[in-house]
């Protein structure tokens, strides 16, 4: 488990890190999900051990803080600001991250094979760093974290600027990880990637947490009504209770239960020409929380 309690970062009159707390379980993919400068890289360094917090502690499998050695060796953390040598190879730079975890001998190359495997870079394994296209930086960053075999992951926006087809390995890896056990902690402000990956999301702005829970029920909470958006064949009989708006053909109704309410209106004798239902999702709670103003 990873316990945060009471955690503070301010610089000068910024204040990143607002006094925030809560746990993850062990095996728990857990998701930081906020707009950009809303604190989630300051609240990860301060979780890895990378820096100090004003206030407040992270503990982590009840054991000590990130910055005791023997803690330290158990996280994994893919920054978000790629950590690689350019000059150095895909393997070149598995190897060095890996012995600062003291691996060596065959276990050591036992392990950079495993991370080529897991990044689908084998076949370029002794190419440099430099020659490596964004998506291919990201796996290998990717990859750098999990050469020692953690039981504890950090990855703090882990899929920026990369392509549909590394997008979508890193996500069928991470997966895999979270499949093994592995503890999870997963920044973005990608609705999508935090959908289908969490198991609970916090969404956080501010500095702040503005909601923690699964995903489901986050939609519950704070996506308001779903929305049936339709176009009739002709006009339904009088005696008909239509439960929205009918503006010449087209009926907008605003609802908590869409489907059973366009299954109720089929059976009374409605005909559609068109029928759309928007349900709420991440990104509607995620609006809904931190609001719609552009940030830059």
């Amino acid at each position: 488990m990873i316990q945060v309690t009471n955690l503070f970062k301010q610089y000068g009159e910024l204040i990143a890190v607002d006094h925030i707390s809560f746990d993850i379980y062990d095996g728990e993919l857990f998701g930081l999900l906020g707009p950009n400068g809303a604190g989630k890289t300051t609240t990860i360094n301060m979780m890895v051990g990378a820096l100090s917090p004003n206030e407040g502690s992270v503990t982590i499998n009840n054991e000590g803080f990130p910055t005791e050695p023997d803690v330290r060796k158990r996280i994994g953390n893919a920054p978000q600001s790629l950590a690689l040598y350019d000059e150095l190879t895909a393997e070149e730079n598995l190897a060095f991250f890996g012995r600062l975890y003291h691996l060596r001998g065959k276990e050591l190359e036992k392990r950079v094979m495993y991370a080529l495997e897991l990044a689908g870079l084998v076949d370029r394994k002794k190419d440099r760093i430099s020659t490596f296209s964004g998506g291919m930086k990201r796996r290998i960053n990717f990859a750098c974290a999990v050469v020692h075999n953690p039981e504890v992951l950090f990855l703090d926006e882990p899929t920026v600027g990369v392509d549909p087809q590394s997008r979508n390995l890193i996500f069928e890896r991470i997966e895999e990880l979270k499949n093994q056990g592995r503890t999870i902690v997963y920044t973005t402000h990608y609705m999508e990637e935090a959908q289908r990956l969490c198991d609970r999301v916090a969404i956080v702005d501010h500095g702040k947490i503005l909601a923690l829970d699964t995903v489901e029920n986050l939609i519950t909470t704070y996506g308001g009504t779903s929305v049936i958006e339709a176009e009739l064949e002709s006009l339904p009989d009088e005696s008909i209770n239509l439960p929205g708006r009918l503006v010449g053909l087209h009926l907008r109704v605003e609802t908590d239960t869409p489907l059973e309410d366009a299954m109720h209106l089929v059976e009374s004798g409605v005909r559609f020409r068109t029928l759309r239902i928007d349900r709420a999702d991440l990104e509607t709670v995620f609006l809904n929380l931190t609001g719609r103003r552009l940030r830059d």
